[in-house]
């Protein structure tokens, strides 16, 4: 099972992942990084080494990524990084990426902040557009770099979340919402 790229560039850290240890063609063609030293010692849905965010902030952003996790399946997992400060491929084992996982990659050098690489069991769930709709909303470079990286982050992982426990309908995910007064 391929992940797709849904919007802008992906990050070298998660260039070829998928659900079964394929390779897949990306668009970037930045040089791969497996750096499993930068992993957490201990598990998280959350991993900042470019440290974008601050503790509360992260705090915060790992308590949606659980909830929405136990309440919906969903796997939101986030990596802010900073090429090539990345642990990289590493993450796919680290938080065994399957076809229920989504990765939000922020890096800053890839243009537009936020990317995303979706799992099939997602893809199916939430409208293709969603993901170009969010990074053009929250990742586009005018954005992070008046509101900064974090609000870049937290605003897209609630999207995410709102989407994701929207019900079933034609207008599923046509609103960004963010809910960041709520976060």
């Amino acid at each position: 099972r391929v992940f797709r790229a849904a919007a802008g560039f992906l990050a070298s850290s998660v260039v070829g992942l998928c659900a079964h240890g394929g390779l897949i063609a990306a668009e970037a063609r930045l040089e791969g990084v497996n750096k499993p030293e930068l992993l957490p010692k201990e598990y998280t849905p959350l991993i900042d080494v470019a440290d974008f965010l601050t503790s509360g902030e992260e705090q915060r952003v790992v308590k949606t990524l659980e909830r929405l996790e136990r309440d919906t399946g969903v796997k939101l997992r986030v990596l802010a990084q900073n090429y090539p400060e990345t642990p990289g491929l590493a993450i796919k084992d680290f938080w065994k990426v399957d076809a229920s996982t989504v990765v939000l990659v922020a890096d800053p050098n890839t243009g537009n902040i936020t990317n995303f690489n979706v799992g099939e069991d997602v893809d199916i769930q939430v409208p293709r557009n969603f993901w170009s709709k969010v990074a053009g909303k929250f990742g586009n470079k005018f954005y992070w770099q008046d509101q900064g990286a974090d609000r870049a982050i937290i605003n897209s992982v609630n999207a995410i979340d709102f989407c994701v426990r929207e019900p079933e309908s034609r207008l599923k995910c046509t609103k960004l919402s963010s809910l960041e007064e709520e976060f």
